[in-house]
């Protein structure tokens, strides 16, 4: 018996922030309530270990997130974005990925540069980068602007952050444990033997 094929009408979550904001917690409690079927796509992962590129205008990288963002949702999967995604680097993909998605969810965690810097301190990577590098990341407010996007303030817990993104987007967070395999036409195939 096959396996139950992907989502006819996949879901795309965006959520962005500054660091420390809750974003990379939030998402993966997404991803794994809704259980298989659900693709992470981390800006960070993508950028900083994939590439090893800075973040910075002309890079390659808002390229690779939009292509790895649309491969797992052409093929039945809903996709949780998260990231800093400064609107002034990431906002064209995010407004190209949102115009080939109708589907797709804009979240901004809007949280004080003195919120960031104490949860900081609570970080596993609090090691990798200190309070000055994320004065010089910080963004207030860096909203896209977008109809639909929604802001949560920091007093936003992560349980509730996790709650109103899924009832917002639509994402069900059933824990599902079967397997997503589509079958879709040209889906990549492995060479036989």
């Amino acid at each position: 018996m096959d396996a139950p094929a992907g989502h006819p009408d996949p879901i795309l979550i965006v959520i962005r922030g500054n660091s420390g904001s809750g974003k990379s917690t939030i998402a993966r409690r997404l991803q794994r309530g809704h259980g298989r079927g659900c693709a992470l796509v981390e800006q960070d992962y993508l950028r900083r270990i994939v590439l090893r590129e800075r973040d910075k205008q002309g890079g390659i990288a808002p390229g690779l997130i939009a292509r790895t963002v649309r491969y797992p949702l052409r093929h039945g999967y809903h996709v949780v974005l998260e990231g800093i995604l400064h609107s002034g680097r990431y906002g064209d993909m995010i407004r190209e990925l949102r115009a080939g998605h109708r589907r797709t969810h804009l979240f901004y965690l809007d949280v004080s540069l003195d919120e960031t810097l104490r949860r900081h301190e609570r970080f596993r990577q609090a090691a990798d980068f200190t309070g000055d590098d994320m004065r010089g990341w910080y963004a207030p407010h860096d909203v896209l602007g977008l109809a639909g996007e929604h802001v949560l303030p920091e007093t936003t817990t992560v349980e509730k952050a996790v709650a109103v993104i899924a009832a917002t987007s639509g994402l069900p967070l059933t824990g599902r444990d079967e397997d997503v395999l589509p079958r879709p036409r040209g889906a990549w195939k492995a060479p036989a033997g």
